[in-house]
C-alpha cells in the first residue's frame, strides 16, 4: 500500500503533465468543467445509495481530481492554488470547531450544528446576514427545503415536537384537498410537501435520500413487468392493468 503523501504526490505530477500533453485538459477553464463536476456528486451520490464500495471509491476519486484540476487551472493565473484550498478548509475546521480548539463548550450534535450555524452567519461578508444565505439557489427544491428547515432550526426556529409537525401535514394535507383553483392547488401542494420535509427531518430520515431509493425501487419493478411482458410476448399497452399489477406483485416479492 502506498503512502498517502506520496499517492497525492503522483497525482499532482500527473495534473500538471495532462495540462500541458493532453489536447482536452489543455483546454478546460474552471467554468467548463463546472457541469462534470455536477455530475461526479450525483454519480457519487447514487454509489452510495447502491452500497457499492468500490464505486464510491472511484467517484471519490474522481471529485478529488476535480478539486485538484480547479486549483491547477486557477494557480495559472494566480487566482489560488491547491495549498490555499487546503488551507482555508484546515482555517475554517479549527475555527468552526471552537469546542476542539477553544474554551467553547459542545457536549452533543446539536450543540455542534447550533454552533457552527452562527459562527458562519459571523463570517458572512458583503451585507449578506440571514442564516439561510447559506443554502445554494441552485440545489433541488427537496433538498433546498430541507437544508433552509435544518438551518433554521439551529438557531431556534423550529417546532418543539414531532407530534406538532405531524399536525400540521394533517393541516396541509387537508387544505390541499380543499384547494379549488389550479393556482391554490400548486401553492397548498407546495405546502404539503414542504411540511412533510420537515417532519422527515424530525424522524432523522434524509428526504432526497428516501425519494431516490423509492425511484429505485419503482424502476426495478416496473422493468421487471416489461421483462415478463416480452416473456410472454405481450405488449404492455395491451396488457390490462390486473396483468401488470400481477407481475408487480411478483417482483415485490424478489430481492
Amino acid at each position: 500500500m502506498k503512502n498517502p503523501e506520496t499517492a497525492f504526490t503522483n497525482l499532482l505530477t500527473i495534473m500538471d503533465e495532462l495540462r500541458i500533453k493532453c489536447p482536452w485538459d489543455r483546454e478546460q477553464t474552471i467554468d467548463s468543467i463546472r457541469h462534470l463536476t455536477i455530475e461526479e456528486v450525483y454519480e457519487l451520490n447514487e454509489a452510495i445509495l447502491n452500497q457499492d464500495s468500490n464505486e464510491i471509491k472511484k467517484e471519490l476519486g474522481d471529485l478529488l481530481l476535480h478539486i485538484v484540476f480547479y486549483s491547477k487551472i486557477a494557480s495559472e493565473t494566480d487566482l489560488f492554488n491547491l495549498n490555499d484550498v487546503i488551507e482555508s478548509l484546515n482555517s475554517k475546521l479549527i475555527r468552526r470547531h471552537p469546542h476542539i480548539y477553544g474554551d467553547v463548550t459542545a457536549n452533543d450534535s446539536d450543540t455542534v450544528k447550533q454552533n457552527w450555524e452562527q459562527i458562519k452567519l459571523s463570517e458572512k461578508k458583503g451585507g449578506k446576514t440571514s442564516v439561510l444565505d447559506g443554502v445554494p439557489k441552485t440545489l433541488s427544491s427537496m433538498v433546498k427545503a430541507y437544508r433552509m428547515q435544518d438551518k433554521a432550526a439551529q438557531v431556534g426556529f423550529d417546532w418543539p415536537n414531532k407530534e406538532q409537525v405531524w399536525d400540521k401535514v394533517s393541516e396541509e394535507l387537508n387544505e390541499f384537498k380543499t384547494a379549488e383553483t389550479l393556482e391554490e392547488k400548486e401553492e397548498e401542494f407546495g405546502d404539503l410537501m414542504f411540511s412533510l420535509i420537515n417532519y422527515a427531518r424530525f424522524v432523522n430520515i434524509n428526504p432526497d435520500d428516501a425519494l431516490e431509493k423509492t425511484n429505485i425501487k419503482f424502476k426495478k419493478r416496473f422493468e421487471y413487468i416489461e421483462l415478463k411482458a416480452k416473456e410472454n410476448n405481450k405488449n404492455l399497452k395491451d396488457m390490462s392493468l390486473e396483468e401488470m399489477d400481477a407481475f408487480w406483485n411478483e417482483a415485490k416479492k424478489l430481492k
